[in-house]
Parts: C-alpha cells; structure tokens; sequence
C-alpha cells in the first residue's frame, strides 16, 4: 500500500466532528486509517460517551474533545498536535450546525443570532482551523470541509444552511488560491442526503433522502465511507494535481434538476 499513490502511510490526519458511527467524520476517520494515516478525532465536550467505543475502528485514534466556538480550546489541539507529531499533513472539517427554530423556519425569518451562530460554527471554524493548520504542513497538504448542493441550488427545507454552504464553498476557492504556492490544496466535498445524527434536524429529511435515492443515476445514497474513500483519494498524492473544486459523492443527483 505505502507504494499506491492513494497511500497516506506517515501522514497525520485531523478529522473534527465525530459524532456516532453513522457520522460523515466517521466514515473519513476510518477510511484516512485504512490509508495509513495517524488520525487524530475531534468531538464535542461531552459527547465522549458516544465515541469512545469507535476507537479500535479507527486504528485507535486520538480522541479530544474541542468546541469549535471555544478558541482557547481550538489553539490547545493544534498545540497538542504540533507537540505530539510536529506536521499535519490532513484536516477535514465536518461540522455544522444551526439553531433549529433558524433550521426549521423560512430563510428570511432566520434570526440574527441563529444566522451568525451557523456561519460561525459551520464555515468560519473551517478558516481558523487553517489559519493554525497553516504552520504545521511546511511541505504542504490538504484541507477538507463538508458541502451540500443547497449551496448551489435551492433545496426544499435547507433554507438557512443554503447561504451557509455557498460562503463555504466560495471561500473554498479563495483559500486553495492563496495556500496553493505552499502546496496546501483545498476542497470541498459535498455528499448527497446521508441518513446522520445532523441531517435529522433537517425538516422532512427522509423524504429528501427517498427522493434523491428514487432519482440520482446510480439509484442509491452515497454512505459515510463512499465520503470517505473520497477524502483519501483528495489527500494523497492520486489527487495531487487538484485543489479549490467540489466533489459531488452524491451517486450523480447532481447532475438533474
């Protein structure tokens, strides 16, 4: 494997936002293990209790807890990181959230507080964490969020989050065009409906995901380890001549309207 150009053997991974097994971090966590990687995961304070036990799925990865709005505790992993393994060489991103009376409403009744809440916790994180990342991949690497086609089209409930994942997307672009010459690549990864802890505070989610299922070309969802499998092709050396684009693991309902 370490000879296969989809190898990450020596690399070190940072994945922020397992919440269960079913979750995209999940998912991007394993498949980064399998490739070789050293991971370490993130999860909310509090929720240990719900992950400790995927530790041996996941090469017996580093569990830490870290609340993305809490900058004393965003800058502590990344020290620990820098202590513990001195490079990162991957982040993926994958949080978001909104306030559900914001989630559930109209996008013009979104209060201010829910509005910035969600650009906060659900884009402007992915931003600081580069910001910390940015020191420790001196020969570069690869930074990963999570997107959704609300962000390029209207979709039936997204509503808030729409906004929210078309400024993630756009500043996608923005920063694989500024950390290009240091060879740090970014993308945006934008899975179709998955049947998560986050997507169930969607309202009507299941019948999105039946839709999209009924309809997409290949006739099925994408799963947590499709996003996976994605995330290790972006962060080896198979994608290195890609950076700023999104990756639709959606089995092709991208492509109709």
């Amino acid at each position: 494997m370490s000879n296969s150009p989809f190898s990450l053997q020596g690399k070190v991974a940072l994945v922020c936002g397992l919440a269960n097994r079913e979750s995209i971090a999940f998912g991007c966590a394993q498949a980064l293990h399998q490739a070789g990687a050293r991971v370490v995961v993130t999860h909310m304070p509090g929720a240990e209790r719900f992950v400790q036990d995927l530790t041996g799925d996941l090469g017996d990865a580093e569990l830490m807890p870290c609340d993305v709005q809490d900058d004393a505790q965003l800058a502590a992993l990344f020290a620990h990181i820098a202590s513990q393994y001195e490079r990162l060489d991957v982040v993926v991103h994958s949080i978001a959230y909104a306030p559900p009376e914001d989630l559930r409403g109209r996008l013009v009744d979104a209060s201010r507080g829910g509005f910035l809440m969600a650009m906060d916790i659900s884009c402007h994180s992915f931003l600081r964490m580069a910001r910390l990342a940015e020191p420790l991949m001196p020969t570069g690497g690869t930074l990963l969020n999570m997107s959704y086609l609300g962000a390029e089209r209207v979709v039936e409930n997204y509503a808030l989050m729409g906004p929210v994942k078309a400024a993630l997307e756009s500043m996608t672009r923005y920063m694989a065009a500024e950390l290009g010459p240091q060879g740090i690549r970014v993308h945006a990864v934008s899975p179709g409906p998955i049947r998560t802890r986050a997507s169930s505070g969607l309202k009507d989610f299941d019948t999105l995901a039946d839709t999209s299922e009924a309809r997409a070309p290949l006739r099925r969802l994408a799963t947590v380890q499709d996003v996976g499998n994605a995330a290790v092709y972006l962060a080896s050396s198979a994608g290195a001549a890609t950076t700023g684009s999104v990756h639709y693991i959606d089995a092709g309902d991208n492509i109709l309207y």
